[in-house]
């Protein structure tokens, strides 16, 4: 039975739910100090990601995905508007600079999910950057929480040689391989992302009560279904 994961860091004011399998469980918000207790019972299944909620309900519409491939210098961004995913920038900034970026950028192209990609080893084990990549993940968590925004993480593993790959099948010359080959990991990691329907994610999640209802009344206002046909 799997239990609810804290952030690695001490003193942090975030969690994070175990990866999405398709089978939610509910979780006692814990922290690493012996399992002490310091939230209410949620719920897996209260801050699905949207992929796995299109899967779910055929007529469900929701907001649009922002994949984010994080460097040490640059970091790009893939946007998905339903299931069209598109290379969009590379950002050259980092820190607080960088996460307000990010967050202007959701609020301009209307998504309401970030796909961050979290770079593993060949064997699943996490690195050195895992944690620069969850540190950063975690700050852009809180202030995405605050719109109503989620924040997830997912295994980037070997996106950026696939997306050197992609973009040589494409015939992009080498001097623009290496400036879109960050956008085009993230393209990469939303494709994965996509065709996972989501399991693999974990989410990001604010260990603040208000913040986490302002999660499910984001997800709730995201809700939108077609109009019913007259008579």
């Amino acid at each position: 039975m799997c239990s609810l994961q804290s952030q690695h860091f001490l003193n942090s004011p975030l969690l994070i739910f175990p990866k999405f399998n398709d089978n939610p469980k509910f979780h006692l918000n814990r922290t690493r100090n012996f399992g002490q207790r310091i939230g209410a019972l949620s719920s897996v299944e209260e801050f699905l990601p949207n992929a796995t909620r299109r899967k779910k309900d055929s007529l469900w519409r929701g907001g649009f995905s922002l994949g984010v491939d994080l460097g040490l210098s640059r970091t790009g961004l893939a946007l998905s508007k339903g299931f069209c995913v598109r290379p969009l920038t590379v950002l050259k900034l980092r820190g607080e600079k960088l996460e307000l970026q990010l967050l202007e950028i959701a609020q301009r192209e209307e998504t309401d999910e970030f796909i961050i990609g979290l770079p593993k080893s060949w064997d699943g084990s996490e690195t050195p950057q895992s944690n620069k990549v969850r540190s950063v993940a975690g700050r852009l968590a809180v202030r995405a929480a605050e719109r109503g925004w989620r924040v997830y993480l997912l295994d980037e593993h070997r996106t950026s040689a696939e997306a050197v790959d992609r973009m040589i099948n494409m015939g992009l010359s080498k001097s623009a391989r290496q400036t879109k080959t960050d956008a085009y990991a993230a393209v990469i990691l939303l494709e994965r992302y996509f065709s996972m329907s989501g399991q693999g994610t974990e989410i990001v999640l604010p260990k603040r009560v208000d913040l986490q209802e302002k999660l499910r009344k984001g997800a709730l206002d995201n809700d939108f279904f077609p109009d019913k046909p007259e008579g």
